[in-house]
């Protein structure tokens, strides 16, 4: 009997103390939590906010702490999504957008947001109708940039209470309903056949200028060499002038005899004329001239 109670007392404490064991383990596994980089957990006490678990080795009270929210604080992107907007000058669009984000406070995106990419997606349709109706079609296409930037600006105020930011937001495309799209074909097919026929226009306006350039400087060219031969014959006959001057009459006879000796010499070489038949008066006038000729010799 005793044998058999000092078993039992020994199974009993070790009982006992495999009991103390496991509770200590189970209290280690409780209280240490291993949060990854890319994670934040959310700690509550009894269903209240406790504290928030950054990456690392951190520490909790077992039994009365719980991880009850495991949040991923990764950058995300929404699904691409449409919305529908009215132009100021009252033209339907459908709108491509694209946004991404990352959280930065869990606590807030926890207890204040239940569908946080639905209340994204819906803040974001709103602003981009309020925006593009205050613009012009030719605005919205144009200046993208601007009403992105607008966009993200506007979108990140309005989740700022939740803890999130908005690291980007696209617009995709500007798509117009088919009755819109055939009137701007309509209208750049006009467009472009204008600028063809001012094109031209220039062109034939062009090439009239180019015909009275040439056509003028042809004429300026033409009085040009009028103008020449009319101060040569004007210093021709200035020197005859002169030599009339200065030699008298004399001067003149020489003259007019050297013409009538080169008349008869550019006769004599015409071809066919063998005979010459110079009438008598002429021929007193062309002794004169040889006379004087010879004298001037």
């Amino acid at each position: 009997m005793d044998i058999e109670t000092e078993l039992l007392n020994f199974a009993g404490e070790n009982a006992v103390l495999i009991a103390i064991a496991i509770f200590v383990i189970v209290c280690i596994l409780l209280g240490v939590r291993i949060v990854p980089q890319s994670e934040k957990y959310v700690v509550e006490r009894f269903g209240r906010l406790r504290s928030v678990l950054g990456p690392g080795i951190n520490l909790i009270v077992p039994f009365l702490d719980k991880v009850a929210h495991k949040i991923s604080i990764l950058e995300r992107q929404l699904p691409n999504a449409n919305q529908d907007a009215i132009t100021r000058d009252n033209v339907l669009v459908q709108i491509e957008t694209s946004v991404f984000y990352r959280i930065l406070h869990p606590e807030k995106t926890v207890y204040r947001i239940r569908d946080v990419d639905a209340a994204i997606s819906t803040t974001v349709a709103g602003i981009v109708r309020a925006e593009v109706g205050m613009m012009e079609l030719d605005e919205v296409q144009s200046n993208r940039s601007e009403v992105i930037a607008k966009i993200k600006s506007q979108v990140a105020e309005a989740v700022d209470d939740w803890g999130i930011e908005v690291t980007r937001a696209e617009i995709l495309d500007v798509d117009l309903d088919a009755q819109t799209r055939e009137a701007m074909m309509q209208q750049l097919n006009a467009e472009r056949a204008r600028r063809a026929q001012v094109t031209e226009a220039e062109g034939t306006r062009r090439a009239v200028e180019l015909a009275a350039d040439a056509e003028l400087y042809a004429a300026e060219q033409t009085a040009k060499a009028r103008r020449i031969a009319a101060d040569a014959e004007a210093y021709a006959t200035g020197v005859v002038a002169q030599a009339i001057a200065e030699n008298g009459l004399e001067a003149a006879q020489y003259q007019v005899a050297l013409k009538q000796v080169e008349a008869l010499t550019a006769l004599g070489k015409g071809q066919g004329s063998q005979t010459i038949v110079v009438p008598a008066s002429a021929m007193d006038a062309f002794g004169e001239a040889f006379k004087m000729l010879k004298g001037r010799g």
